[in-house]
Formats: C-alpha cells, structure tokens, sequence
C-alpha cells in the first residue's frame, strides 16, 4: 500500500468521531499518588511519600473507552465490577464519560481491580495491586452476554479488551464473537494468557510482541519473525488479520497476503501505560468509521505515539492527532485544551522544571503586558498564560470588550518566545486553572498585593510563591481603546 498522503490522514482522523463501538472486558480503577520524597523512614529503609494530590481514572478496558470518547466516538461498554468503594467509583468515572452507555454489573463480594501508582518528582515509587482475577460469576457471565449481544445490533464493531480478570473467562469470548458475527459485526481483540482458540474466528487480534512469542512459542526478535509467528497465529485460528505492537519498533500489521510495518512515531518516551488500549481504542474506531484496515492501523500507531510521550495512562484527542499529522503550526502549538494544558505541565514537572503561571485578557497586546510576561518567564522554567475566553472578557470589560476574539490574542500570546503555554478559561477568575495547573510561580502585576491575587493562597499552600511584576508607566489596553475611540 503506498504512502498514504497527509491530508487523507487528518480526513480520517476527523471520521473517528462517527464511529460507534462496543467495548466488553476487565474493567479496573487506575490509582495515582502523587507526592515529594524529602527523607527515609526511621521505621524502615523505604522512603516516604509526602501526598500532595491523588488521581483516579478508568483503567483496562475502561481505558479502551476513554480513548475512544477522546475521538469522539459513541460507546457502548459492558464489565463487572464488584460491590466495593472502588466498583463505586469506577461506575461513577466511566458515566462521567462523553458518549458513553455503560453496563456495568455489580458482582456481590468481588474486589474491583485496583492499581494505585505512588510518584514523585515523576518517577514511579513502587505500585500496589488489589483485585480477584478468579471467573466471574455464571449468572453474571450469562446476563452480561445477553446485553452485548444486544448492544452490539446498535454499533459497527465490537472490543474484547481481556486482562485476565476474569470477565472474559471460559467461553465468554467466543459466544460474544458468535454473537457479533451473527449480527454482521466486525471484532477486534485485545489477547491476554496462552490460549487464542478462545479468540477464534476474531476479525484483528492485537498482541504486543511478548505475547506473540507465548502464545506460538516462536521467536520475536526480528521483523520476520514477527512477521512468521504472527502468519501461525492468524492460519492457526481464522483471524482475519494480527497487528502486533512492538514497544520501540512500532507494530506490524500481518494480512491474508499483505505485511505491513509501521515505524514507531513517538519522539520521546514517558511512560508506556496504557498505550495498548489505545492501539486498540484508535483502530476500532477506525474500523467503525469504514477506514480501510491499514489506514486506521496507521492512526493507531501515531496515536500510541503520542500516549507514551504523556504522563500516566493517557489517551490520544483528536486534536492530538491532528497536531502530530500537522507540525507546522509552529507558535500555535502552545495553545492547547485545559486537559492538554495539564498534561503537557506534568511532563514539564517530571523533568524537574519550575512552572510558571500568570493570567489576563490580553487584549491589544502592548509593550506592558510584554514586559510582565518576560518577567514572569524569568522567575520559572515553564509558562502557561491562562486567557480570559470572550465570553470571561465580555462579562468583565462590558459589551464592547475583547477587541480581538480569544483566538487571535491566543495566536499573538504563543508567538512570544517568554510563553510555552496558552489555555482558555470561561469562569470570571482563574481560580479553578490554577487548582489543575498547580504552578509553583504565581505571576501578577504590582498593581496588586500578594493577598489580593486570585490563587495566591492555594499556591503558597502547596509550597510555591506569589511574584509581582513591576509595570511600565502609561501602559493599558484601557488607556489604548480610549486613544482609538478619540
């Protein structure tokens, strides 16, 4: 297949949005503490952890679905969780979910799948576990089949994402495939353990490189050893197509007749979690979106890309995508979502740097706002500019008020080199940005005092400063629309 031109790649990025999927697998609760190591215990030679926030998201297949509502697509999940503080949160995350129909089932004294990460200065202090992989119940398993294989008449394709948990044990899969044949649907699998026959008669299999060699006993370590083992797998099972994830060497998608590698696209590496779910996430809605195989393995892979240069277990938007598809926008890339924003800090953060964080309208740029920006630049590492949104303008400035739309004084902020990040907020205060950017330098003008700037007291609370910039003289955006209007 030849190279496929940019411009037909961002157009099926766009389509991923009409995709409609149905995910079935273990669904567990992603824990992350985060916190600073100052000392050791005096009980025992283990550091200690200072918490400073905490983090919970939905893990395993439940990751599957954050991935693919952070296309845009409409899902439909089905799991069982168990009857405990975790299940309930798990319930409460993914219903939380854009796009989501969640079929979550409760089984009486099962421990929901719990993974709690403990990090600090952005590296991960040890994980502790809590779960029960043992069967689900059969009443459990029957009626759970029973929604799927009615959920599945009202989307394109169907995800088993199995982590051995146990939701997908015994002939689980394999009435759910039946069940998405016989309404024509495709399905796409996400393999755990040594049996694949559980999986036959599957559309895509998607196994990392690891599980590949468990699963045919053969070696992995060159291309076409891959490339063999995934043909065994394929014949040996009636898979219509394997697409093997490879860490650092990208995937290889192996056809009836048809090999494709695709290098790995990830400029830097952050951490690796999650990244699977969202091969399978991004190659599903490919599929449902009627993208041709290749194309949406393709996307697949830029995608997983993009997750291993983030924090913790992220998921690829579509603007991500069409970031990556489009890196010419230069300037204009610092100007991201408040979840981009976020993300983009807490890479910042793990290699040490001092954020920074200053706010306004920003309207009709002047020499003032210049000079504050480049001082508050010189107090941190990293700068985010949180941007009054019109709406935020309009309602503290009057009717006449921004002069330029959100979107130019974004443009001309991010073209300043003392800006690394722009992002919009709608609310009349910052307060709520700085909660989730947690800079360690607060920035306003010296028109203020420390105790009159919004957030100062939560960011002297976490440890950080507040900074007052000294302002040039006859400087104001104010001053500068009265000389216009006279």
């Amino acid at each position: 297949m030849p190279e496929i031109p940019v411009a037909a790649l961002a157009d099926a990025v766009r389509q991923l949005r009409r995709a409609s999927v149905l995910v079935v697998g273990d669904a567990m609760l992603d824990r992350y503490v985060y916190g600073k190591v100052g000392r050791i215990s005096p009980e025992a030679p283990v550091p200690v952890l200072t918490v400073e926030r905490e983090l919970a998201m939905p893990g395993g297949a439940g990751n599957v679905v954050r991935n693919l509502t952070a296309l845009g697509a409409a899902v439909a999940f089905v799991s069982v969780v168990g009857d405990d503080q975790a299940g309930s949160d798990l319930t409460g995350l993914i219903g939380g979910q854009p796009n989501v129909e969640p079929w979550l089932l409760v089984q009486g004294g099962r421990a929901t799948t719990t993974k709690t990460r403990f990090i600090a200065a952005g590296q991960q202090l040890m994980r502790a576990d809590h779960e029960q992989a043992s069967p689900i119940q059969d009443r459990l398993a029957e009626r759970m089949v029973r929604i799927a294989a009615d959920a599945v008449a009202a989307t394109t394709v169907m995800v088993l994402s199995d982590y051995n948990k146990g939701v997908l044990a015994g002939d689980t899969a394999q009435r759910l495939i039946a069940a998405a044949r016989a309404a024509g649907r495709r399905v796409v699998v996400d393999p755990k353990g040594l049996d694949y026959a559980r999986y036959a008669g599957a559309d895509l299999l998607t196994p990392n490189r690891n599980e590949l060699a468990q699963a045919t006993g053969m070696r992995v370590d060159s291309e076409d050893a891959v490339v063999a083992a995934a043909e065994v797998l394929r014949e040996r099972h009636g898979f219509g197509a394997v697409l093997v994830t490879r860490s650092e060497d990208g995937m290889t998608l192996v056809e009836a007749g048809a090999v494709r590698h695709f290098p790995a696209e990830a400029p830097e590496v952050h951490d690796v979690s999650g990244a699977g779910d969202t091969v399978v996430g991004v190659v599903a809605a490919g599929l449902a979106a009627g993208l041709a195989l290749p194309v949406a393995a393709r996307l697949a892979n830029i995608a997983a890309g993009i997750v291993v240069g983030k924090i913790g277990t992220a998921v690829a938007r579509e603007s991500d995508l069409m970031e990556a598809l489009t890196p010419e926008r230069g300037a204009l890339r610092k100007v991201m979502a408040r979840t981009a924003a976020v993300e983009q800090v807490e890479r910042w953060r793990r290699r040490g740097w001092r954020i920074g964080f200053t706010n306004g309208c920003f309207d009709l740029l002047h020499p003032g706002h210049v000079h504050l920006l480049e001082q508050a630049r010189g107090w941190c590492d990293r700068l985010v500019v949180g941007l009054n949104a019109d709406s935020s303008v309009k309602r503290l400035k009057g009717p006449t008020r921004p002069i330029q739309g959100e979107a130019a004084r974004a443009a001309v902020l991010a073209s300043l080199a003392s800006v690394d990040c722009v992002t919009l907020f709608e609310e009349d205060t910052p307060v709520e940005l700085i909660r989730l950017i947690r800079p360690d330098v607060l920035v306003k003008g010296a028109d203020y005092t420390v105790d009159q700037v919004v957030g100062g007291e939560l960011v002297q609370d976490w440890g950080g400063v507040v900074r007052l910039a000294e302002l040039l003289p006859g400087q104001s955006t104010t001053a500068t629309v009265a000389r216009i209007k006279g």
